[in-house]
């Protein structure tokens, strides 16, 4: 599992709580990556819980970039 220290990372860059992450990460184990509809269902529940919004054009390429495995796979180097 993830150190504190990380949580802190992302709730100091996001404004997140560690209990609404670790919600959407269940959520994210639960959820089809490889279906369209659901990622941008994702895309937009996360811009909403940050406060950031995500333009279409960011949103169609961060879609096709799952969809294509095109993503880091050590997420702890993200932040």
């Amino acid at each position: 599992m993830f150190k504190d220290s990380f949580f802190k990372r992302v709730e100091d860059k996001t404004h997140v709580d560690k209990n609404t992450i670790m919600s959407l990460a269940k959520k994210l184990q639960s959820s089809n990556m490889k279906d369209e509809a659901v990622l941008r269902d994702l895309v937009s529940e996360i811009s909403s819980l940050t406060g950031k919004p995500v333009s279409q054009e960011k949103t169609d390429k961060i879609v096709n970039a799952i969809m294509k495995d095109n993503v880091p796979k050590d997420i702890d180097k993200m932040f």
